[in-house]
This record gives C-alpha cells, sequence and structure tokens, in this order.
C-alpha cells in the first residue's frame, strides 16, 4: 500500500510538473458596437417590461414617424402642388408659395407670416437632388435641410454667405463627382430628406409684387435634369391635391398610436442609429421582433402607445412645458434641429413646432402666460413694451406671433396674425419704446396698428429672432413681460 502511494504521488508530482502554469485571463472586451451583446432572441418578457421598452420607444420614435408620414402623404402628390389648396408639396422637388401661408390651415402647426415658404421631400437613394439659389440681393433668406431625425444637416442661407447658384444635396450612400457648375455638395445622413426654403417678404402690397421675380428661381429637381441654367417657374399656378384625412382638431395627426409600433421597424430601417445608439435599437429591435410573433405583446404596444400620447405627448403643445426658461415667463427650445440625443426636446418640439431652425438661424421664444404666471386669455387685454432699443436684436428679421389653443392663427378681420420688422405702420411711444397688444377686443382705435386679435379663449404667443445677434442667442436679451392691462 505503502509502495502504491508513493507511486501515485510521484505520477501527481510530474503531472503538476508537466501542466501549463494557469494565469488570470483576459476576456476580450468590445471595441465597437458591433461587438456588443445584445438581448437575446427568444427570451421571456413580461407586460411590465414590454411596456417600460415601449414607452422608450414611443418617446424616442416619435419624430420619426412624424416625419415619415409626412414623407409619404407628401409621395402621393403626382406633381409639386398646393395640399389643400394651401400647403406646398412636392415629392423628389419643391413646391413654393407666392405669398404667406393661408391663416385658415391646420396641416402643420406653429406656421409664420413672416417668410414665403417652401416645401419638398427627397428620397435621396433614388436619386441626388440639385438646389438652385437665386440672387436674393438684400432680401434675409435661409433654406432648411431636415434628415429623418429633423436635424439639419447644411447651411445654406443669407447668414451664411451663400453664393447664388446650384448645390447638390445627396445621401449617406452617395459615391461620385459631382458635375460641373455644382457649388457645393451636402449630405443627409439618412435616405430621405425635407427642404423647406424660408424667404422674407415685408407686409406691404409693393413686397408682395417685388418678391415674385425672386421666387420664381428657386427651385430643386433630380440631378438628371441639371443642365446648368437656372430654371424658372410660376408658382402661382400650382394644381392643387387633397389634404390627408385627420380627425379632431389641431395639427393633421401625423403620429397615429394604433399604428406606430407598425411603422416603426421600417422607419428604423430608413433612419440608422447615431454612434451611441446602436444598442437602443438592439434594444427596441427585440421587442418589435417578438410582437411579430406574438399577438398579446403586439396589443400591449399598442395600449402603452395611446397612453403615452396622452399622457406625455399631448402637453407638450403647452409651452410652459418645452424647453427652458429665457426670462420674464417665456420658454425657448434647447438644441433644435441638431438634437443629437436630446429626445426630450426633440419629441417637444416635434409635438409643438414641428421642423425648428437651428439657434443661429433663428432663436424661438414662446409663452402661455402673463407676468403673474396665469394662461393667456382673449378674455383679457395684455401689453408687451419692448424698451427704447429693445426689441430682439437681429441682422434678419424678428416677429411676435399669436396663436391659438392648438398653436394655429385666429381668424380676424384685421387679417393680422403677426407683428415686427415686417410691418411699416407700428406706432413707437414718445420715449421711444414699442407696446405691441393681444386680446380679443381691440385696446382702442389709436392702438390698432400695434394689435393682436384673440381668440375668446386660451391663446399663445412666439417671438421669433432670424439671424438674432449674441445678446439673444446667450440670453442676455430678455422678452419683455406680458401685462394685463384690463
Amino acid at each position: 500500500m505503502k509502495k502504491l502511494l508513493r507511486t501515485l504521488s510521484f505520477a501527481g508530482l510530474i503531472c503538476a510538473m508537466t501542466m501549463p502554469v494557469a494565469h488570470a485571463q483576459q476576456v476580450p472586451l468590445p471595441t465597437t458596437a458591433a461587438q456588443v451583446p445584445g438581448p437575446a432572441p427568444g427570451t421571456v418578457m413580461t407586460k411590465p417590461y414590454v411596456q417600460m421598452v415601449a414607452r422608450v420607444a414611443y418617446f424616442w420614435g416619435w419624430p420619426l414617424v412624424n416625419a415619415a408620414n409626412r414623407a409619404h402623404a407628401f409621395s402621393e402628390a403626382p406633381e409639386p402642388g398646393l395640399m389643400g389648396g394651401v400647403i406646398p408639396v412636392a415629392y423628389n422637388r419643391l413646391a413654393m408659395l407666392t405669398g404667406y401661408i393661408a391663416p385658415d390651415q391646420h396641416f402643420i402647426a406653429c406656421p409664420n407670416q413672416d417668410v414665403a415658404y417652401g416645401a419638398g421631400f427627397f428620397d435621396l437613394d433614388k436619386e441626388a437632388a440639385v438646389i438652385q439659389v437665386p440672387d436674393f440681393g438684400d432680401r434675409f433668406w435661409v433654406f432648411a435641410l431636415y434628415d429623418g431625425r429633423t436635424d439639419e444637416f447644411a447651411s445654406i442661407g443669407k447668414q451664411f454667405g451663400t453664393k447664388p447658384g446650384f448645390y447638390l444635396m445627396v445621401g449617406p450612400n452617395w459615391k461620385g463627382e459631382p458635375p460641373a457648375g455644382i457649388n457645393g455638395v451636402v449630405r443627409s445622413s439618412t435616405r430621405f430628406a425635407f427642404a423647406v426654403p424660408r424667404i422674407f417678404m415685408d407686409d406691404t402690397p409693393e413686397d408682395h409684387t417685388a418678391i415674385r421675380p425672386v421666387l420664381s428661381q428657386i427651385n430643386a429637381y433630380p440631378l438628371s435634369s441639371f443642365d446648368g441654367k437656372m430654371k424658372v417657374t410660376d408658382w402661382s399656378k400650382l394644381p392643387h391635391f387633397p389634404a390627408p384625412k385627420s380627425a379632431g382638431k389641431g395639427e393633421t395627426k401625423w403620429v397615429n398610436p394604433d399604428t406606430f409600433f407598425d411603422e416603426l421597424p421600417a422607419v428604423m430601417k430608413q433612419v440608422p442609429p447615431l454612434p451611441g445608439e446602436e444598442s437602443l435599437y438592439a434594444w427596441i429591435g427585440s421587442v418589435l421582433n417578438a410582437a411579430a410573433n406574438d399577438p398579446e405583446i403586439k396589443n400591449t404596444l399598442k395600449e402603452t402607445a395611446a397612453q403615452l400620447e396622452s399622457e406625455t405627448i399631448t402637453p407638450f403643445l403647452q409651452w410652459r412645458l418645452n424647453g427652458r426658461a429665457a426670462g420674464n415667463g417665456w420658454n425657448s427650445p434647447v438644441n433644435n434641429a441638431e438634437w443629437g440625443t436630446d429626445y426630450l426636446n426633440r419629441t417637444g418640439t416635434a409635438k409643438s413646432n414641428m421642423y425648428d431652425n437651428r439657434p443661429e438661424e433663428t432663436k424661438y421664444i414662446y409663452t402661455d402666460d402673463d407676468s403673474q404666471g396665469k394662461q393667456l386669455s382673449g378674455e383679457n387685454t395684455y401689453s408687451i413694451t419692448f424698451a427704447k432699443g429693445e426689441v430682439p436684436p437681429v441682422n434678419g428679421f424678428w416677429s411676435l406671433t399669436l396663436y391659438d389653443a392648438e398653436h394655429f392663427f385666429n381668424p380676424n378681420a384685421l387679417n393680422r396674425y403677426s407683428l415686427g420688422t415686417k410691418n411699416k405702420t407700428l406706432v413707437y411711444n414718445a420715449d421711444g419704446s414699442l407696446t405691441l397688444y393681444a386680446g380679443a377686443k381691440s385696446p382702442g382705435k389709436d392702438k390698432e396698428s400695434n394689435w393682436l386679435p384673440a381668440p375668446d379663449g386660451a391663446f399663445s404667443l412666439y417671438i421669433r429672432a432670424y439671424w438674432a445677434e449674441k445678446p439673444v442667442l446667450d440670453g442676455q436679451w430678455k422678452p419683455p413681460a406680458v401685462a394685463r392691462v384690463r
């Protein structure tokens, strides 16, 4: 027995001496997003878990689905025209208005009556598009180009020193060289892009006539139609197309909670993740994949969407729940048109005021409340007084617009919806200050040139500062308090 034990001990020693020495070994760490493991397919998902992911997905994806559904509506236009006879609509081309947007339209919330608008959606996977820029002279203008996330991806306008000529708008997959005659190339990070020219015009018959020739030279069209020559179009002769159906009051319902999660998978394929969003896409995608084979999960998604629309999205119509404080009871959006992962401001703006310009192009400042923090109501009269030299300091133009509770114009006998740079009949006070009035009743004949007629009920006020100067951008300039007069 002792001999056997000695033999075994010796054998164990030999084995130990011949085995490789084991050290702690590094598990490979992921160095790219693709190497990070995601949710495992087939994992059981409880209802509370599905609800949690659904809430994140709905809030995050609301602006993307909104934009995609607008693009689909535009794609049904057979040629550039006017949706409902009032909204410029075009697909892979551009359509322009020749004056202010109609005050009775309800397709796009928070329009302004300071500019002549244009609009067009483009499928850049189908073909690159040429943006035609005429010589605007001293007139303020800006062309906003948005991707599928509602971020702007180009700087084209007066403040950027953009020269007249032709610019090529391409998609993420475009490869090639621009033809001779193209001044520059801008690239969208998504397949679909939305172009919105905004051209300032005075509120005078003379300027409404003077602007027509330059408007006729604004255009956008497929690269295959480019010949190096300025195309001229009489935009006053656009055909009219039916407007999309929409139930209830307020803006056309571009997002339907009942169909949102049916539409989201395709939208996520059209709008690739930003750097850092890969795990979010995988997380949301795992639930969407599970819902495709599980009616109970699909129904939970639909129920959660309806609940979030009511509880979280709809309240964004209140300016007091948008952006951050700008002084004297006003708020202002943050990161507009360069949202990145600021999903709070992106979704809030998509509900209240879709397609903002970037701050350096336009500073937006808005309020629902008077100086006492109470909801503005047409039953009262309010004064908004800019001290001498304290109207919004801008290189472009400024305006104060009045909206109803749904963020649309209030029809009125004066046909007046905003006041500002465009108006040549504003009356200044003896001390050089400027007082504007808002309310359902006239503040008096001597003050009517400075009056914005309001509905009988709730309304809001909205300041736009195009090409704002530094004091507006950094918050040194404060909007005036809205004082209740009576």
